[in-house]
């Protein structure tokens, strides 16, 4: 490793020491089944948000063997609300891969990490660094910004192969030193500079313990890094909502398919327009539904614009087999997407 690496390095653990964060709830532990619980909570999702769920998450599931022995629909209800539902099913699959194929113990290399259902390169990186000290390299997106910038690296990240060239830099510049301390502390370090310092926007190069090797900082221009030509279109979809009660105040849910929006979770029925969803209906029920004012939901690269019709039906008005009525003492302990739960809770 060369010696601007190895003083990458060394300042990025200084500056954790004594900067960094110290004091989430996932941290000072060396446990994988936390450290990984954390990391998969964290992948697109802020810290702010995650605060409120860990806890909530280790109090049912307390280790790998209680969430494996769960239902899915048990571990999407607690997870409602934190988005990229897919995250929660492979969570469940993996802790039930590490006790069938592991016994239960979490491996302790990041490529045999990687190996389990939703644990890509850089999460299992993280896991065996936290847990076991092993020199792997981490190259989420915050600590993309804060490599790029700090190399000076400008080829475009949406070619594979300068992906795999800044891996590369990545995995040369950690500590070569004292790993079982130090790897935590560069790991987290780089995640914490990537939060809290080395913004996407203006960032805070005064407060940076990389500013003077910094390429970027030296160019006055770090907004632009890193380079990334390939963006996905942001999109708005409308969705019409059936919110059907019967004379017991039950409300009518269905399982979404396995694939597409919502995967998998409970849903009030969907539908492509107003016509389609008022054509499911009996000609008595048509007279008497209410339709709200619509809703925005944001997600990561769409725009959900949600228009919400109420209705009053029996259970003969509804298909057998698509669905069924859930009480108010019911519908809170299933996967519920974020929108439905809410909309369901305020009226």
């Amino acid at each position: 490793m060369t010696a601007g690496a190895a003083g990458l390095a060394t300042r990025v653990v200084a500056w954790q020491r004594r900067h960094g964060r110290h004091d989430l709830p996932w941290q000072g532990t060396r446990e994988p089944y936390r450290v990984w619980l954390s990391e998969i909570m964290l992948q697109q999702t802020q810290v702010t948000t995650v605060l409120a769920y860990y806890p909530r998450f280790l109090a049912r599931f307390a280790d790998v063997t209680q969430l494996a022995a769960a239902s899915e629909d048990e571990v999407l209800a607690l997870w409602s609300g934190l988005g990229y539902y897919s995250r929660a099913r492979h969570l469940h699959r993996c802790a039930r891969e590490v006790l069938a194929r592991h016994g239960g113990q979490f491996p302790r290399t990041a490529a045999e990490l990687a190996t389990l259902p939703g644990i890509g390169r850089s999460t299992a990186a993280a896991i065996a660094a936290f847990c076991f000290g092993e020199r792997a390299a981490i190259l989420d997106g915050n600590v993309k910004r804060v490599l790029t910038r700090a190399l000076g690296f400008g080829d475009d990240l949406a070619a594979a192969h300068h992906e795999r060239a800044l891996w590369a830099r990545a995995e040369a510049l950690l500590p070569t030193r004292d790993l079982h301390r130090a790897m935590p502390a560069y790991t987290q370090g780089l995640m914490d500079l990537g939060a809290s310092v080395c913004s996407r926007r203006r960032p805070d190069c005064a407060r940076c313990p990389l500013q003077d090797i910094c390429v970027a900082a030296a160019q006055g221009q770090p907004e632009r890094y890193p380079v990334r030509t390939r963006r996905l279109a942001r999109q708005r979809l409308d969705l019409w909502l059936l919110l059907a009660r019967d004379a017991q105040g039950r409300v009518w849910l269905q399982q979404r398919p396995e694939r597409g929006i919502w995967a998998r979770l409970f849903c009030l029925p969907l539908f492509d327009g107003r016509d389609a969803l008022l054509a499911r209906l009996p000609a008595r029920a048509r007279d008497e539904v209410v339709t709200h004012p619509p809703l925005r939901h944001v997600l990561t690269h769409r725009d959900l614009d949600l228009h919400v019709i109420s209705a009053r039906l029996r259970a003969a008005d509804v298909g057998e087999g698509e669905g069924r009525w859930f009480g108010a003492d019911e519908w809170p302990a299933l996967g519920l997407p974020a929108p439905i739960r809410g909309l369901l809770a305020a009226r």
